[in-house]
């Protein structure tokens, strides 16, 4: 494992998901949640840090045992939201699950999570971590520019995962979320139509900017990548679900986990990561890094030719990702979409998937 970040089994305590941030921050909620790291002792005090909501919430808080120990702590999860943000609740489990049987078993640097609390029945989880914050690191924005250098870190890290492959024959749960995005209809094509004539496709060619195209091109790619040697993959590998710390970079949010081909990850994380003129110059190069780091954890992988070819289709899936996206900031949203779509124009990658 890498060092930096040890790894604990969490607990997974019997208690309720709270429901809003009120709730989870209750002494009371918290001495059951966190009974396992407290041993007895009494909650004195929380004191919230700081929030920050996305779809999932996010809240960094402090509570102080009656002994006067200080412990800096992040939780995660589905609070104070409307009944259509609540339907996101499975993604919230995944990541818990995540926690409980996948973390401990790979080297990814990842958050100390101390407790998981599962409503199976529900859907609704909450996640409980250390504030990595207090521990010296630093989150990334989703807007960071990588560099080249910055990418081989966490093309590392990405390698770690997708090594541990072995872990989907006993995981079931882990789904193929590429092939389960393209069968939803999380938004119809005249609504994905109109997202793609709004500012966020400003600068793409029409082919590109075409929502039925994208569907063709979305579906047969999930068709492929269900074909191939399946991997452990993240989802959603960009800057802002990566954070530094001294000994190296890590990741965070594992709602997208899901089983597909590594050319998911890589393609949506180079070119989500790096500027697009830095992603043409050395998109190859770093390609063949991670290529070599997987075979130097032993998987066997496909040949700089066949690798290529996989990595040019993958890069519709981040695109299409981000195309459907609507709860994050526009600036986000932009950013990803004008990258990862220009990404599908240099690769031709419509061509190769038979859209359009």
């Amino acid at each position: 494992m890498p060092q930096g970040l040890e790894k604990r089994l969490p607990s997974r305590p019997q208690v309720a998901v709270p429901a809003t941030l009120a709730e989870a921050l209750a002494p009371q909620w918290l001495a059951g949640a966190l009974a396992d790291i407290a041993k007895g002792r009494a909650i004195a005090a929380v004191e919230q840090v700081e929030v920050i909501r996305t779809v999932a919430t996010k809240v960094r808080f402090a509570v102080t045992f009656d002994d006067g120990e200080r412990l800096g702590l992040c939780l995660k999860g589905l609070l104070d939201v409307d009944a259509a943000t609540a339907r996101g609740g499975p993604t919230c489990v995944l990541e818990a699950e995540f926690y409980n049987k996948v973390a401990p078993a790979v080297a990814v640097r990842v958050p100390e999570c101390v407790a998981t609390v599962i409503d199976r029945d529900a859907q609704r989880a909450v996640t409980i971590m250390r504030d990595l914050i207090v521990d010296g690191a630093r989150f990334c924005s989703a807007l960071d520019p990588f560099t080249a250098d910055d990418a081989v870190l966490s093309l590392e890290q990405l390698s770690l995962l997708h090594a541990r492959s072995d872990l989907l024959g006993a995981a079931g749960w882990i789904r193929p979320r590429a092939a389960e995005l393209a069968q939803m209809r999380y938004v119809t094509a005249e609504a994905l139509q109109d997202l793609l004539d709004g500012p966020r496709g400003d600068g793409l060619a029409p082919r590109v900017r075409s929502a039925a195209n994208l569907a063709v091109a979305i579906g047969e790619l999930a068709r492929r990548d269900g074909a191939r040697p399946q991997f452990l993959v993240h989802g959603d590998a960009h800057a802002g679900n990566v954070f530094r710390t001294p000994a190296g970079p890590g990741v965070i949010d594992w709602q997208l986990l899901q089983r597909g081909g590594w050319a998911l990850d890589v393609a949506y994380h180079l070119n989500a990561v790096l500027p697009t003129a830095v992603a043409e110059a050395e998109e190859r190069r770093l390609l063949g890094e991670y290529l070599a780091m997987m075979r130097a954890h032993g998987p066997a992988m496909p040949d700089a030719e066949a690798a290529w070819a996989q990595y040019r289709e993958g890069v519709t899936y981040g695109y299409y990702l981000w195309s459907i996206t609507r709860r994050v900031d526009p600036p986000v949203i932009v950013q990803f979409v004008d990258r990862l779509g220009k990404a599908v124009m240099r690769h031709d990658s419509f061509g190769l998937l038979g859209a359009g």
